[in-house]
């Protein structure tokens, strides 16, 4: 097991790490819309606070050799089940003809009271 930081995306808001590698797969832990620069939550609508998310979890799996394509499982968490347009939008900017599976989950709440948080799951042996 090896684990995966950088200093491009958010440092771990609690006892965690950014990711972990593990048997070829790399699992990122979920990610709120923090700014990696000041580790504060990013103003903005969701659309803007889901495309901060997806930066930051573009720069986790960079430090683990990876890239969206090879994204396998995506879990999307939000605080307002309203947003699955808006987070949807974003979301096929960055994933276009590659199609993980995914699941998309209301919560009551998120840490430090984002709209938005997610995991993904990729694995380094194929990319599509």
């Amino acid at each position: 097991m090896k684990i995966v930081q950088t200093d491009a995306a958010p440092k771990a808001i609690g006892p965690y790490s950014q990711a972990v590698e593990a048997n070829g797969f790399v699992f990122v832990s979920g990610q709120i819309p923090l700014d990696p620069q000041t580790g504060q939550l990013v103003d903005g609508d969701i659309k803007k606070q889901t495309k901060r998310v997806f930066e930051n979890i573009k720069a986790i799996l960079a430090a683990a050799g990876c890239d969206l394509s090879n994204v396998v499982k995506v879990t999307v968490f939000t605080n307002d089940i309203s947003n699955f347009a808006s987070i949807n939008e974003v979301y096929s900017e960055y994933f276009n003809a590659h199609k993980p599976a995914r699941s998309f989950v209301e919560v009551s709440a998120l840490p430090r009271n984002a709209q938005v948080e997610i995991e993904v799951i990729a694995i380094k042996e194929a990319k599509s």
